[in-house]
Formats: structure tokens, C-alpha cells, sequence
């Protein structure tokens, strides 16, 4: 007998999704993707006067390439529309909101929908992630992704405007979560 952990044989990784959440559907999610190893790719936090509040990240070329790969998505994701996003070293935050015409005949709001994964959370990313590693393999550029990424179905209002505020003051942290001598999380 296999354990839920094989499939076919094999470990598996289960996955972070919400069960039975259909991620195409209009709602707004807050993502959050990672650096392979969370290797500061994309920058470095900068200080001005010692003022963390006043932290900003100076992105790297493909840094730069991340802010106009996320700023396209609207373009191949025309339900897409972008809110709240800061560019870190090692990740990115955003906020995507997705608004489609609802037929009469929508399913359930919980529905899953089996078949090919187009026009759903995963694909946009999966979209985005491959026009950044594109880049990086055309310039020679040392660069992974991490497998995965987090996110959240945002419930309400008052989560939407606490998770912007996370966002915006995410490098005013970054002295606090980053060890800088060592290159760890702490």
C-alpha cells in the first residue's frame, strides 16, 4: 500500500493550494515567489541616511527585467490587473486581482475546473516566470526560480489593505530578516 506522501511509487510534494478553490476564477491574490536557494538576484537593499523606513531596493539587470515582466502581465493576462508589488533581493510580493465576466451558468465558486490551466493563477506566473528565465539564459545570467510559490486568496477588504502595507514596507524589514554577513534568514 502506498502512503499518501507516493504517487506512483514516488515522494510527492502536496500542494499548497486551497482544495477544490478554482484559481481562475475574479478574486484577488496576494503571491509571493522566491529565488532558487533565495540567492539575492534581483538587488540590494539600499539605506539612505541609515533610515531603514526609508529602505529601497537598486535592482540588478534582471531585477529590472522582474518590475517589467510583472508590469506585462496585463498585456497576455487582459483579466489581470496589478496592485500593491515590491522587488527584493531573493523574492517579489504582489497583488493580483482578476476580474472576469461572469455567465449566468458560473459554477459554484469553489468549483474546480479539470482540463488545460490557462487563465488561472498558475499560468499567469508560470508566464511571467518564463519571460524573466528567458532573459537570464539570453544574457548568461546565473538565475533559478524556486519551484513553487506562496499565495493567498485575499477574503476582504481590511486583508487587501494589511497585506499592502506588508508589501510596501517589505525592505524596511529586510535588515531584521536578512543576515547580511552570512547571507541567511534568521
Amino acid at each position: 500500500m502506498l502512503s499518501d506522501e507516493l504517487f506512483q511509487g514516488r515522494y510527492r510534494v502536496p500542494s499548497t493550494r486551497l482544495a477544490g478553490y478554482d484559481y481562475g476564477q475574479s478574486g484577488a491574490y496576494f503571491v509571493t515567489i522566491c529565488t532558487q536557494g533565495r540567492q539575492p538576484h534581483f538587488g540590494t537593499v539600499e539605506v539612505p541616511g541609515h533610515d531603514w523606513a526609508a529602505a529601497i531596493v537598486r535592482p540588478t539587470p534582471l531585477g529590472k527585467r522582474v518590475l517589467t515582466g510583472w508590469a506585462s502581465i496585463p498585456q497576455f493576462a487582459p483579466f489581470a490587473t496589478l496592485d500593491a508589488f515590491v522587488l527584493m533581493p531573493d523574492h517579489l510580493h504582489g497583488v493580483l486581482l482578476f476580474d472576469k465576466p461572469t455567465p449566468d451558468d458560473t459554477p459554484l465558486p469553489y468549483a474546480n475546473r479539470f482540463g488545460p490551466q490557462r487563465e488561472n493563477l498558475a499560468s499567469v506566473l508560470r508566464g511571467f516566470k518564463s519571460g524573466v528565465t528567458t532573459f537570464a539564459r539570453m544574457h548568461g545570467l546565473p538565475f533559478q526560480w524556486q519551484a513553487r510559490f506562496h499565495d493567498r486568496i485575499i477574503r476582504s477588504a481590511h486583508e487587501l489593505t494589511r497585506i499592502r502595507h506588508y508589501i510596501v514596507t517589505n525592505p524596511s524589514r529586510w535588515e531584521k530578516e536578512w543576515d547580511n554577513g552570512e547571507g541567511l534568514y534568521r
